[in-house]
Order: C-alpha cells, then sequence, then structure tokens
C-alpha cells in the first residue's frame, strides 16, 4: 500500500481532484453508507433547506470529502514547496500575526473542514507547532504521513495525558499548537453541548487548554477554491468566551464558532462522519 500511496500522489492535482470527484459522486448515486450518515448529518444541521437544497448539498459535499482524503495524500507524498505553491490568497492574517504575540502561546480550533493538511506547510513559516498525533492502524498510511510532516518543524507527539502535557508547556513557553475539537471523545473528556442544534458529546480538552494558560484561541481553515485554482487560508477570531473557567460556557462558545467557520462552506465539511453518534439521554442520530 505504501508503494500505491506514493505513485498516487506523482499524479498531477488536477488528475487526483477530478478521480476523487467522481468518487464522490459514484457515492451519492450508489446509495453508500458515506451518502446516508452525509444525509442524516445534513438534514439535521440545516433544517430550513428544502428537500432539493439539501440533497444538492449531500451531492456536493460526497464530491468535496473525497477530493479532501485524495487532496491529502497529494501533499502528503510532495515537498513543502508544492503545498506552498497551493495557497493562493491568507484572510485575515492580522489575526493570526496578534495572536502569535500572545506569551500565554496560541491555539488553532481547526476543524474538519476542508484540506487541512494543505494548511502545515504555510504555518511552519511563521512558527513550530507542537500537534497531538494519533497514528493510523494501517501501519503503511501511518509510515506515509509521518514522512511528510518529518520534514517540517512541527514536534508529534501523542494523543494521551503525555501529548496534552507536551502541548500544555509548549503553549506556557508562548508556542504554537492546532486542535480538530470536533470529534467524539472518550467518555472522561467530554461534555455534552449544542453542535448545530443537536445536544453532542463534545471534546473539552481545548477549552481546559485554554482556560489555564489563558492563551490565544483562533480559527484556521484551508478552503478549496471552487473552480479548483487552489486553496485560501482563513482565519478567524473567535469569541473569548473559550477561555471561560466555566467548562460548560467555553464549549458551548467552541461549537457555536465552529458552525460559523463551518458556514463559510458547508459542503467542504466532513460530513460523512458520525459525530451524532452520542446525544444527550442516551440518543444516536444514526439507529
Amino acid at each position: 500500500m505504501y508503494s500505491l500511496l506514493k505513485n498516487f500522489s506523482r499524479l498531477p492535482l488536477r488528475v487526483i481532484q477530478s478521480l476523487a470527484s467522481a468518487i464522490g459522486t459514484l457515492l451519492f448515486i450508489s446509495n453508500s453508507s458515506a451518502k446516508h450518515i452525509t444525509e442524516l448529518n445534513i438534514k439535521a444541521a440545516y433544517p430550513q433547506l428544502n428537500d432539493q437544497q439539501q440533497k444538492q448539498l449531500v451531492k456536493s459535499s460526497l464530491k468535496s470529502q473525497s477530493m479532501t482524503y485524495a487532496e491529502s495524500i497529494k501533499i502528503w507524498g510532495s515537498s513543502p514547496e508544492f503545498a506552498l505553491e497551493q495557497i493562493k490568497q491568507v484572510h485575515h492574517l492580522d489575526i493570526f500575526l496578534d495572536a502569535l504575540k500572545n506569551p500565554n502561546g496560541t491555539l488553532a480550533v481547526v476543524p474538519h473542514f476542508g484540506t487541512w493538511e494543505v494548511m502545515n506547510a504555510w504555518i511552519n513559516q511563521h512558527t513550530s507547532p507542537v500537534i497531538m498525533y494519533k497514528p493510523s492502524k494501517n501501519k503503511d498510511l501511518d509510515r506515509f504521513m509521518l514522512e511528510s510532516r518529518q520534514r517540517l518543524n512541527a514536534t508529534l507527539v501523542p494523543t494521551d495525558d503525555s501529548g496534552v502535557r507536551a502541548v500544555f508547556k509548549h503553549l506556557k513557553q508562548g508556542g504554537f499548537s492546532a486542535i480538530l475539537p470536533d470529534h467524539i471523545p472518550k467518555a472522561s473528556g467530554g461534555i455534552y453541548s449544542p453542535f448545530f442544534g443537536l445536544n453532542a458529546f463534545s471534546s473539552t480538552l481545548l477549552s481546559k487548554l485554554a482556560a489555564k494558560t489563558q492563551c490565544s484561541v483562533i480559527g484556521l481553515s484551508c478552503i478549496r477554491r471552487q473552480d479548483l485554482t487552489g486553496f485560501d487560508l482563513h482565519f478567524f477570531k473567535l469569541s473569548k468566551d473559550i477561555l471561560s473557567k466555566d467548562l460548560q460556557l467555553s464549549v458551548d462558545t467552541l461549537n457555536k464558532e465552529m458552525e460559523r467557520m463551518i458556514d463559510l462552506a458547508p459542503e467542504q465539511y466532513l460530513w460523512a462522519y458520525k459525530r451524532f453518534r452520542k446525544l444527550e439521554g442516551g440518543k444516536n442520530l444514526y439507529k
């Protein structure tokens, strides 16, 4: 599989995107599991859309999600310079530069939205992040990803207590880290909080780190251009309530801010993930 990933990543980006878009279309017309989950999530998150609008968003989302995975393989197999060439515009750069001035460090909120792998090389031009990393169960895929990430200035730490301590220490030294906080955490690492109208079990890690360090917290997304000519980075100024020691207020605010970020291009969110598998009251959207 390692050789297959290497060879696939050598294809031109436009070819990779076209192939992935075709796969997304197949997922849509074949009534795949990915389509079913995406439909349920979009119906729950955007009830204000009519049936035709929801159907179109599902189709666009499946194509975009397929492209995100394929683009990530391309980025992992390419040089950092290639990734930098794909970034055409940076929106609200001042938010990022101002955040880096905080002596208590900076945390970037990075949902599973857009093609986040593209932005790593750009971030590494400005800072040396400490990033929590969970190895893939597939050893070949894990080797392929690690080779890419180790070409950058980032320090990878495990997604356990030792990794959290490393991120905390790095922030206290004025460092930078990014967290993807829109997953379902372990039982000890979350609370229920509204996300797109559903009271979903939500991670408390970023909120706890923010409250303890009083670091800067900003939003960051890498959005694919509609004409496939490249990607744009978007920085978001987020509410200071995320820094609150009131954990519920912080997580509620974080979820609301992620909704605002995702609404920039909702078709580029990872809607095939079972985000609403654990809802308040023991409910599961998918059962």
